[in-house]
This record gives structure tokens, sequence and C-alpha cells, in this order.
């Protein structure tokens, strides 16, 4: 049997009474009757029974519906309450849908020190406790949570709003129950701060509160979200939904934010003198940085508990980013291939001309030319700039720590090489490894051995290892599981078209973090449950991602 679930959300309450739609039931006879209702006393009483079935099971369907919808929806937000013309928001979430909560708790009930210190669970009131602690350090003797609570919602929001006006408005948004209560209530908070109606003034419009400087603002923003709502606004819901699910905290730049920002950026630094310590030409820069973010097209983030872990998703325009630096779909390649008990790793791939685009861009702040700046370092280096070093990062290329690392190695011993004695580190290069080799040998001549050891190689077709290890570089030239592993995939997004990559096992070789507390026993309790950290970026359709998650287990 099966049921269609109604796109939209249920009704307020389960189904009951009434006919439904189309008309009385027909009843199916196995005695093979036309279909209407037996008029007989047994088939009367078996009607009925059928009947209150019907209506049990179609109420039965309803409720399980209301429930699975209000297990699952994040409610009303603060977006809402806002203008289309707002150009940065900050939402905080205290009651997330139900997945979201017992993630929560799954999560942090593995810390000893989230229950010894807070010991929340799913029906507590972590308003209540917020209030508490904020209680404990102003001087508010005379307010209670009992002043609040009758009217306080679970969700906030800080924005920073377009008015009109030289300098964006800050506007806070409280969601309210009653508004009444939430009239009185915020009177209360604003004389417990010492203020008065020219320090703090509000518009409170249903199930929100709008928050702000003076009273001609706050009721500007209020007439403008009732006529654009930045919930209905086509770059925010593009945005947050390229971030993805929602969680306990939402973050959005609009694309007007950008040039926003550079007249700010711009501002500041004028007033600091920093482009003229910089060495670069005070004139140019600010176009430059009005260049950089006049395209920008927005930007979402989302964190959320998902998994037994915590994750931060973000969406943006890639050339926020650096596109040259983010739009490469390799970076896993060489990272995948690592042992599967890797402590750490770094990948990445870039897009061809990549080292053209960084000298350009420093070439812009420093007022040199970019052949100058490549003629210059190059020749410190003993390399043909830009070729050389696109040859030597290859297609693919990882940074990889072994299970064993002995920090204590990367400290040279007196009279030692620098380098000689560390173990268990190396570099993990995919591409031609006869062109590598030959960059690096220009290297390691014009270093004239004082680096000998770093940049000792040995190569297996398409594969070149790098490092003092010997031993270690055997094993990168092998190909390893780390891409397989059950840690690495918990932790990395879209490892196969990923740009960058980072990744850290907390529970390689004997539990490397828990041992950084040493003798700390609370501490030592407290960092056990990490398992691991991942981050990856890529691109896709003309948007950046990248997913910062950490897991415990």
């Amino acid at each position: 049997m099966s049921f269609d679930v109604p796109a939209g959300p249920p009704p307020s309450e389960p189904p009951h009474g009434g006919l439904p739609p189309g008309g009385p039931v027909e009843y199916l006879d196995s005695r093979g009757g036309d279909g209407t209702p037996p008029t007989s006393s047994g088939g009367g009483r078996r009607t009925t029974v059928i009947a209150v079935a019907a209506l049990v099971g179609a109420a039965a369907v309803g409720g399980a519906a209301w429930a699975a919808w209000s297990f699952f929806s994040t409610g009303a937000q603060p977006a809402e309450a806002l203008p289309a013309s707002t150009l940065g928001y900050v939402s905080i979430d205290l009651d997330p849908s139900g997945g979201q909560k017992i993630e929560a708790l799954r999560t942090l009930k593995q810390f000893p020190a989230f229950e010894d210190e807070i010991g929340l669970d799913t029906d507590d009131d972590i308003r209540e406790w917020i209030f508490d602690e904020i209680q404990g350090e102003t001087e508010c003797a005379g307010l209670d949570y009992g002043d609040i609570e009758p009217w306080l919602g679970d969700r906030f929001a800080v924005a920073a709003v377009d008015t009109g006006d030289d300098q964006p408005a800050p506007v806070f948004v409280i969601q309210v129950s009653d508004a009444d209560a939430a009239d009185e209530g915020l009177g209360k908070l604003r004389e417990c701060g010492g203020g008065g109606p020219d320090d703090v003034a509000w518009s409170i419009d249903g199930d929100w509160a709008l928050l702000g400087e003076d009273q001609k603002t706050v009721d500007g923003v209020a007439a403008d979200a009732a006529d654009s709502s930045l919930a209905d606004d086509d770059d925010f819901q593009q945005w947050t939904g390229a971030a993805g699910d929602g969680g306990i905290m939402s973050m959005y730049a609009a694309p007007a934010a950008g040039k926003a920002l550079a007249d700010g950026l711009t501002e500041d630094l004028a007033a600091l003198g920093g482009l003229d310590e910089l060495g670069g030409d005070p004139a140019a820069a600010p176009d430059e940085l009005t260049e950089a973010f006049k395209d920008f097209k927005g930007a979402a983030a989302t964190v959320r508990f998902d998994d037994g872990g915590l994750e931060l998703e973000l969406a943006a325009d890639p050339a926020a980013t650096g596109r040259d630096l983010t739009a490469g779909d390799e970076g896993a390649e060489a990272v995948s291939t690592l042992p599967d008990d890797t402590a750490a790793a770094i990948g990445m791939s870039f897009e061809e001309g990549w080292v053209t685009d960084i000298f350009d861009q420093v070439a812009k702040s420093s007022g040199e030319s970019t052949d100058d700046l490549m003629s210059e370092i190059g020749t410190q280096l003993g390399l043909d700039l830009p070729g050389d070093l696109e040859t030597l990062l290859g297609e693919s290329v990882a940074v990889a720590v072994d299970a064993d690392f002995d920090p204590s190695s990367v400290m040279p011993s007196p009279g030692s090489e620098a380098g000689s004695g560390l173990t268990g580190i190396g570099v993990k290069v995919l591409g031609d490894s006869n062109d590598i080799g030959g960059v690096l040998d220009k290297l390691r001549a014009t270093a004239g051995g004082a680096d000998e050891g770093i940049l000792d190689s040995d190569a297996k077709g398409d594969v070149v290892a790098i490092g003092p290890d010997a031993s270690y570089r055997a094993v990168l030239l092998e190909d390893g599981g780390l891409g397989d592993s059950e840690a690495f995939e918990s932790v990395v997004e879209h490892a196969d078209d990923a740009a960058a990559i980072v990744y850290i096992n907390f529970d390689a070789g004997d539990g490397w973090l828990a041992e950084l507390a040493g003798d700390d026993a609370e501490v030592r309790d407290n960092l056990a449950p990490l398992k691991a950290l991942g981050m990856s970026s890529w691109v896709d359709d003309d948007v950046a991602h990248a997913v910062i998650k950490v897991t415990t287990g």
C-alpha cells in the first residue's frame, strides 16, 4: 500500500469528520454485489466498522504526514521580515528540524564537557540556558526569564540593510509569539540596558520584531520588507539553495554587498595608510578592489549537524574566491592514492595558467609588471617561470604526513642538515616524471646542497615522490587506498572533482591528537571523540562550493 503525501504543508490538525471527497464511500463486496452499502443489520454493523476503520486510517495517514512535516520542517525564518535590499544576513535557529536536534545531541553528548557544563536535552529550553548565562555577566538583576519566555521565539538574525544612506543600517530580527508581550518585554530590556527611546527602536509585525538605531529606520525597513521580502528575493533563494540543507546558522551576502565591501575596504586602507606601507600605489589599489568586487554575484553559507558531525557549507561567486585557484578538478587524485592510515594531507590541482594569474594579482598591488616579477623570482629560484612551476606541481599534488610522523623531527639536531631528520612526511605529484625531475634538478642546483634531503625524489611511472625520508617516498609511489577509507569519505565531499582538499585523521597512529594533551585527563577525554576533519572545494555550474566538516565517533 502506498500513499501520496501532499506537496504543501499539512492542515493545522489531522483530518476528521465529514464525507471524503467525491461523496459516500463505495464498498467492495466479495460476494459480487454492486458496490452499494449493505442494508441488513449485520451489514450495517460491518458498514460501521469499515467506516470507522477508514476514518481512523485516514486520520493516521494525515497525522503521520503532519508529524513528518513538523519533524523535518525548519519553519518560518527571519529573512521573511527583512527587505530584498538586505546586503548581509546571519541567522541563528535554536529550534531547527527534529533531525538537526537529534544530530546535534548525538554529536555534542560525546564530549564530557558538554554533559558537565551544559547538559541540554531535546526537550530543554536552550533560550533559558542562554539567558541564564548572559544574566550572570550583566547587572540586570531585576530581569527574570519569565519576563521574556512568554513572547520570545527561537529564531534570530542580524542584517545590514541598504536604506539609501551612505552606510548600511544594522537591523536585528527577533521571532516573537505575542506582539503585546514582546513590546512590553523589549521595553524592560531597554530599561535594563540603561537606554531610552533614542537608543533602540523596534517595530513588531506578526511573528517578527525588527530592532534598529531609530524608529524611522526600523519603520522604513519593515515597510520595504512588506513590499518585497528577502525570503522571496531570487538571489537569496539561489545562493541559500546552493548552500544546501538548512541547519542551525545561515549566512548570506547579496550581490550588492560586493561594491559596499570594496568601498569600505578602500576607506579603511586609506585611513590607515596601509597602501603606502605595503609599497603599493595608493591611487591604483582602491580601483583594483572595486574592480574585484563590482561583478560579485553573491554567496551563502550554512552550519549544520550531519551524520555524527558538524559541517559548514559555502556557495559563492567563483570570482570572489579566485576562480583560477579553485577551478581545478583533480585535487583528490594524488590524495586518494595515499596510504589509508595517512594522518594528514593537503591536495590541490590548478587551472592552466594559474601561475601567471597569481603574478598578475601581485603585480597590480606592487606596481611592478608581471614579466618583471616573474623574471626576478625565477632568477632567484633558477627556474623559467611560469612553465617550470606549473610543471613541478603537475596535474595533482599532495603533501602527506604519515601516521607515525614525529613532530619533534621538524627541528634539526645541532650540526645536522635541515630536514635530514624528517621522517613520515613527503610530497606526491602526478605528472610527467621526467619533466618534474628536470625542474627539481634546477632547484637543487640553485640550493647548492643547502636543502639536501628535502628535495630528494624518486619516480615511478607518472608519480613522483619528494622528501627526505626514502622509506616514506617508496610508500608514496604506491597506489594506496586513502580515498576509499571510511574516515576520508566521511569528511571529504565531492572528492572526485575537487580543486583542493584538506584531510586530518585524529585517530591515526595511537591517537596523536589526544597525546597532545599530555597528562591532562579532562582535555584528553574531550579530544577523544574527534574522528576526522576534512575540507574540499569545487566549482559546479559557475558556483564555487566548499565544505568543512568534522566528525566524531
